[in-house]
């Protein structure tokens, strides 16, 4: 998959969305039989007899009226999934996003040239912001290569979602609320906020629309912030409340906006920002082999300091590492690995250090943004961080990196590195419990128009038969496949 960027693109970053095919709809032949084939692995003989009658009767019955209805819906919208998956899995969901939806975990840097260290988090916080607001710019002037498998070019549009992103909690259901916009389609936010405390601040990251430079950042920006929490009291802690369950969350929204109007004003700052920093006082102390300090600590982490709803809430954490917590709903995983990818390859280059001009120019302050509660607020916000701190304690994470090997070793044998992993977690599941795990992997559809993602069901009969092998002392190295599943037949 090409991520190439150059000084000169021949290509803008968005120029195909409207030439990318409609995403399809797979015949009902074709989806029944994939059913039928994810389901035999768990079933017994009779289970499975069973439900092969249930999905021909569907498939002869009301099977065919839906699928028509289908048809129909895909002539009238180029993604006939699209709103219905944004909805169903991010948006209509009452549960709290953090703990439950949201993206997150342990940035890279460690491994190469930032090792956890004391009394600089600050300088590489400003650093970090630097080349985000990079790549910011790579995307609002069209300059981020378009994305290609082989020669296929892939829908670029979740790379809009990345910043001055977020969503708005509803009581029934929430809203996406995207302000980002390229340079051809007109004016774009270009500030910044921070968490410190339970306090929230926000900064215009253009100075006579120049990027800031990490000295500025520092000097200007980041130091001020940590010296006016250090010397003063700690927040409300506001942004608690977007961990909480969303209806409650957003009757909560709608009482602060109703008791001053410039609590709508703050919200909406937040809301357009380019992205959240917030300043983490937690010490993880982890190593390049060892993440799990880390990831815990972004994945359940100070709520007061975290806009649970933001499309790229980043930490920085008082030992010099960094983390991210962010909504899932603009955009998937992929995005925020390419943009890691990016920030990492840029970090490398310079060994982490700031290689330009020293020079700062006089500017702005921050400004903190304070909102207006009441009892009820105070005592929402009390609500919303206790249980999230329960529901915490009832995470655990375990994340190691694997440096005996890695995919080179495993492209040499022929397999593909993906193949190879997804066998080895059927693998250590089967000997652990003597029966195939049921397990969901990630397929793109990035080809068609904003297209996100399928299913892959990889654990199959194959992958059964396969693990037996592997425990059974008596079988051979060639192990023949069993008979092949026929899907239903008319």
């Amino acid at each position: 998959m090409a991520n190439n960027l150059s000084e000169s693109l021949p290509e803008l970053t968005f120029q195909y969305q409207r030439s990318l095919p409609p995403l399809p709809v797979p015949s009902l032949e074709i989806s029944l039989s994939k059913y039928l084939e994810a389901v035999r692995p768990f079933a017994s003989e009779e289970e499975f007899e069973a439900t092969v009658d249930i999905v021909r009767k569907f498939q002869n019955g009301v099977g065919k009226q839906l699928h028509q209805k289908l048809l129909q819906r895909a002539k009238t919208k180029k993604n006939w999934l699209e709103e219905w998956w944004l909805d169903t899995a991010y948006l209509e969901p009452r549960i709290p996003s953090q703990l439950n939806v949201n993206v997150g975990g342990a940035a890279p840097y460690l491994e190469h040239c930032w090792p956890p260290a004391e009394g600089i988090y600050l300088q590489r916080a400003s650093v970090v912001t630097w080349h985000t607001l990079q790549y910011w710019n790579l995307l609002r002037m069209e300059r981020l290569a378009p994305q290609k498998s082989g020669k296929t070019v892939l829908d670029m549009d979740q790379f809009r979602m990345l910043f001055c992103t977020c969503k708005v909690p509803g009581v029934q259901k929430d809203t996406l609320h995207n302000y980002f916009k390229t340079e051809r389609e007109g004016p774009c936010p270009s500030h910044i906020v921070v968490m410190c405390r339970g306090r929230i601040f926000t900064f215009d990251a253009l100075c006579d629309g120049q990027i800031l430079t990490p000295p500025e950042v520092l000097r200007w920006q980041l130091s001020y912030v940590k010296e006016r929490c250090e010397g003063e009291p700690e927040g409300h802690g506001v942004a608690a409340l977007t961990s909480e369950e969303r209806t409650r969350w957003a009757k909560t929204r709608e009482h602060l906006i109703s008791i001053d109007p410039h609590n709508k004003t703050v919200l909406e700052t937040i809301q357009s920002s380019l992205f959240v920093l917030s300043l983490d006082e937690t010490k993880p102390y982890s190593t390049p082999e060892n993440y799990t300090n880390m990831a815990q600590a972004a994945l359940t982490g100070d709520p007061t300091i975290r806009w649970g709803d933001k499309s790229y809430n980043f930490f920085v954490f008082s030992d010099g590492t960094f983390g991210s917590n962010c909504d899932h709903a603009p955009y998937d995983a992929m995005v925020l690995v390419l943009f890691c990818w990016y920030m990492d390859q840029q970090i490398r280059s310079t060994d982490g250090k700031w290689k330009g001009s020293d020079v700062v120019r006089p500017m702005s302050l921050p400004e903190e943004l304070v909102f207006t509660v009441d009892e009820k607020v105070q005592s929402d916000i009390s609500h919303a961080k206790q249980q999230y701190l329960e529901s915490a304690q009832d995470l655990q994470v375990v994340s190691y990196t694997f440096i005996a090997f890695g995919k080179t070793a495993i492209k040499q044998r022929k397999l593909h590195p993906d193949t190879f992993v997804q066998l080895a977690m059927q693998f250590a599941y089967y000997r652990l419990h003597k029966r195939p795990g049921s397990c969901y992997e990630t397929a793109m559809t990035r080809r068609f128009y904003h297209g996100r993602t399928e299913t892959i069901r990889p654990c199959t009969q194959e992958a059964v038969n396969w693990c037996k092998a592997m425990i059974d002392p008596t079988c051979s190295t060639h192990l023949s496949d069993t008979r092949p599943y026929i899907g239903p037949q008319n």
